[in-house]
């Protein structure tokens, strides 16, 4: 697994992000049986960043806290039957890792949304991570339906690594 992590913001979380976002990403990854080793890219950057993202990206002109890029494109979310049809579209040629996609997080909006809900960073940075690799899987929120599922999946990746509200750091 190769989970790339660039900050493009002098703005640093104060935990360890690296961590949180690799447990956050395995637990997912285990969660929806994903039988692939995964190439995934992180972005951290700030909100002005995220906005001119947003903007070229979804027509969008604000800052989010969180954008995901998917590679793969699925017939039902996390349905990885399709892939193997299409080696050289969804896996790198030279590691033979799933091209998975990539997240960019908003440092800024992690800070502001953690101390506005009263919880942690780190529970703030997993949810975020939780949330958009459910996106790289194909899972959406437009439905009501839809949105039901993705957090009820959000809530179990992060209770199995015990990051919760109350979480302390």
């Amino acid at each position: 697994m190769t989970i790339e992590i660039e900050y493009e913001t002098e703005n640093r979380l104060p935990v360890k992000d690296r961590e949180i976002i690799e447990a956050v990403v395995k637990e997912a990854l285990d969660s929806e049986n994903c039988p692939y080793d995964i190439s995934l890219n992180v972005l951290l950057t700030d909100n002005e960043a995220i906005q001119e993202i947003n903007k070229e990206q979804r027509g969008m002109d604000m800052p989010t806290d969180v954008l995901s890029f998917p590679m793969v494109e699925y017939s039902s979310p996390a349905d990885f039957s399709l892939v193997e049809d299409c080696v050289e579209d969804y896996f790198h040629p030279e590691t033979g890792e799933l091209l998975l996609g990539d997240i960019v997080i908003s440092v800024d909006k992690v800070l502001e949304q953690a101390e506005n809900y009263g919880h942690s960073i780190k529970r703030e940075l997993a949810f975020l991570t939780a949330h958009s690799m459910l996106h790289l899987f194909g899972y959406d929120h437009m439905q009501e339906e839809e949105r039901v599922i993705m957090e009820q999946k959000q809530r179990a990746i992060l209770e199995r690594l015990a990051i919760g509200r109350d979480t302390i750091e």
